[in-house]
């Protein structure tokens, strides 16, 4: 299961993280971003020794959300040495994810 990832816990688990971090920006409200859910969940399982898999709220985070510039959900962003190296917008493959969550651990 994918941590949850709130104002509060954000500077420990994202931008401190010794790990890459993949966090889902979505809603509860967004069709789209339950869609994308179970995928979050699965990349969580297959990575959880090697990269941290985090949900975050826009209704209940606004302040990150606008810090990183989220104007539309759901939004994936992978986090290394506590900066942004990968942006997805939409509901996309898994493999997608995988795929840049592998580039970033090889290099």
């Amino acid at each position: 299961m994918s941590l949850e990832i709130t104002k509060e816990n954000f500077n420990e688990e994202v931008l401190n993280s010794k790990t890459p971090v993949l966090v889902d920006f979505h809603a509860a409200w967004c069709g789209p971003c339950k869609i994308l859910g179970p995928v979050i969940d699965s990349l969580s399982e297959e990575y959880k020794d090697k990269v941290t898999v985090g949900k975050l709220d826009v209704d209940g985070n606004r302040d990150i959300a606008v810090d990183y510039n989220v104007r539309a959900i759901p939004l994936v962003l992978i986090f290394k040495d506590g900066e942004v190296v990968g942006r997805f917008t939409g509901s996309n493959p898994k493999e997608t994810y995988s795929k840049a969550l592998d580039e970033i651990l090889n290099n």
